[in-house]
This record gives C-alpha cells, sequence and structure tokens, in this order.
C-alpha cells in the first residue's frame, strides 16, 4: 500500500526533474463579471466586468503545471512580434519561468483566447488566432532553439502540447522525437486531430477519447475494456507507441502498455466524484503530471491515477488554473492507497 513516506518520497522526486515542453501557447484572457439583465439590442446577456486576468494557456499552462509540481519547465514555443507577445513574455517572467526557448515571429499573432464569464459561467469565448504551420524560416529557427537546449540541458522529460496553431509541424515532431529516441529521453504528447498520425515512437501517447476515435477513425466505448484495450492497441502498433493512455471525461482513465517482447499490461481508473465548474486546462494538468511520472519510471497504474486525479482537482476551479501540490499530495494519500501496493 501506498506510505506517506513513498508518497512524499515520489513527489519530492519531482524537484529534481526538468522538462521540456513543446507546443503551442497562448494567452488565457478572462473577463469575470456579474449577469443582471439582457441586453435590449439583442437576446444576449449583458455581463458587468468587475475583473480581468490574463494567464499562461495551451503548453505554456503544461509548463505551469509543471512548476506547480516542483519540477523545471522549460518552454519552446512561437508567439508573435507583437503586444499580447510582450504580455506573454512579461506573464512568464511573472512566474519565474525561464523563456529562452521562446521565439518571436513577425508573420504570426501571439494566440490569445478571450473567455467572458458572468455570474461564475463561462459565457463566450473569442480567439484570436492562426492555424497556419511555420514558415520554413521560422521552423529552422525553431529547431535550432529546441535542439541547443536539448544539447545543452539536462532534460529528463519532452512533452509535446499540441493545439493544432502550427509550431508542432510534421518536421519538428519527427526531427525532435529521433534526436530524444538517441539521447534516451522519454517523450510525451498531448495530440489533436491534425498531427495525430505524425507521433511515431514516442513514449507516452494521450489522446482523449473524441481524439482517439477521429484520429483512429474507429468507434470506441468507453464502458467497455475490451473495445479500450483494442483501439488502444491499434494505435500503439500503427505508430510504435510504447505507453498509450486516454481520458474518458465520467468514466475516467485508460492506460495499456505494450514493450518490445509484446508484454501487455491494462489498467483502469475510474473518475473520482468531483464538483466539476470548469473542465479548461485538464489536459493539460493530465499530461503534465504523467510525463513527471514517466520520468521518474513509475509504473503505468500510478501513472494513470495520479494523473487522472490531478486533472480532476483542476476541474473544480472557473478558468485555467495549475493543479495544486500540496492538495494533490493529500488526496494521493487518502484517495490511492486502495491502488497499489509500491
Amino acid at each position: 500500500m501506498l506510505s506517506n513516506h513513498t508518497i512524499s518520497g515520489l513527489f519530492n522526486a519531482f524537484n529534481d526533474l526538468k522538462a521540456l515542453i513543446i507546443g503551442d501557447v497562448m494567452i488565457d484572457a478572462n473577463l469575470f463579471g456579474k449577469v443582471e439583465r439582457i441586453s435590449p439590442e439583442a437576446p444576449v446577456p449583458i455581463v458587468l466586468v468587475e475583473k480581468r486576468k490574463s494567464l499562461l494557456g495551451g503548453a505554456a499552462n503544461v509548463a505551469l503545471n509543471i512548476k506547480s509540481m516542483g519540477a523545471i519547465p522549460i518552454m519552446c514555443s512561437v508567439i508573435g512580434d507583437d503586444a499580447k507577445g510582450n504580455e506573454f513574455l512579461q506573464l512568464m517572467e511573472d512566474q519565474n519561468m525561464r523563456n529562452d526557448g521562446i521565439i518571436r515571429s513577425s508573420f504570426r499573432p501571439t494566440t490569445t483566447k478571450y473567455r467572458v464569464i458572468g455570474n461564475r459561467t463561462q459565457m463566450l469565448r473569442i480567439d484570436e488566432e492562426t492555424d497556419s504551420d511555420l514558415n520554413q524560416d521560422e521552423s529552422t529557427q525553431f529547431l535550432k532553439r529546441v535542439e541547443e537546449i536539448i544539447e545543452t540541458e539536462k532534460v529528463n522529460v519532452i512533452i509535446f502540447e499540441d493545439y493544432n496553431k502550427g509550431v508542432l509541424t510534421a518536421e519538428v515532431i519527427t526531427k525532435v522525437i529521433a534526436l530524444a529516441n538517441r539521447k534516451g529521453i522519454p517523450t510525451t504528447v498531448d495530440p489533436k486531430k491534425k498531427n495525430f498520425d505524425q507521433y511515431n515512437q514516442v513514449t507516452l501517447f494521450k489522446p482523449n477519447l473524441k481524439e482517439l476515435k477521429e484520429g483512429l477513425k474507429v468507434d470506441v466505448n468507453p464502458e467497455d475494456q475490451t473495445s479500450l484495450t483494442k483501439a488502444l492497441n491499434l494505435l500503439q502498433e500503427k505508430q510504435q507507441i510504447k505507453i498509450a493512455m486516454t481520458t474518458l471525461s465520467e468514466y475516467g482513465v485508460f492506460i495499456r502498455s505494450c514493450d518490445a517482447d509484446k508484454n501487455e499490461s491494462c489498467f483502469h481508473v475510474p473518475a473520482h466524484r468531483r464538483a466539476i465548474t470548469d473542465v479548461s486546462g485538464a489536459g493539460d494538468t493530465v499530461i503534465g503530471v504523467a510525463s513527471l511520472c514517466l520520468a521518474l519510471d513509475q509504473p503505468i497504474d500510478l501513472i494513470a491515477a495520479l494523473s487522472n486525479l490531478a486533472g480532476g482537482l483542476v476541474c473544480e476551479h472557473i478558468g485555467v488554473v495549475p493543479v495544486n501540490r500540496e492538495r494533490l499530495m493529500k488526496e494521493t494519500t487518502l484517495l490511492l492507497q486502495d491502488y497499489f501496493s509500491l
């Protein structure tokens, strides 16, 4: 059974890790207010703004989750040479996060998602972005920066966070995975549909149920472990993936590993009962915590259970927030002891 000493040791070990996060970053620009009447101009609510708050989002939220767990994040991405890009760098500085992996481009805007939240409910989202791939000059410059960091830093895990905004091109994905595999660095992926088939030979691949169905073009029953096993087996064989984990919303998480000798292991973690407020950013938390556990060579049942628990915790908050390390550690003690014997 997990002991307090074992849990404490695991969480303390996170402090020694360095995670390289590569992907699409953005600003989550939130406007909070109250709604008391409907507009006379159109049948829409009027939100009286009481507070504005901008946060690091997308792949940068994965970096925040890495930081909140005590590890060191290195964020690599491309942002615009614009006012929002300046704001993004300031937000990184406010979080004491290094920005040497950030490239600025005059050909693309800094992705910004504006959320209007009235009476603690998200009422509208406005996206300012481009989803075009990096041009060749941007890709060359970006790959050079990523490769320099991998060659000079002791990176324990590389996380690809794909939001289909163009930073993770086929060339970037292929070259970074090849370099990571040569150096023995584990890789994890939180995919989207566009590049789903590009992540060959990664260590851990984490689609949600919708992405899994769309990526494989098959139907999957989240309540049937045989159906889940069959889908993940297909994914792993097709893309030579060691560990596949899919998040299943109210059905929890299912994970499967298969080694070079075809030894298979599967594990299902049911969802915990939560007062769900907002699911925004939960996937960022899941991949962040799973990646740190993978870097420490933890068993797949613990990877699934701890990341599932972390993802559920952030859903209790409005907006995109990183997981609280102390609360996760406390709930790990309370809720995971029944599952494991380490």
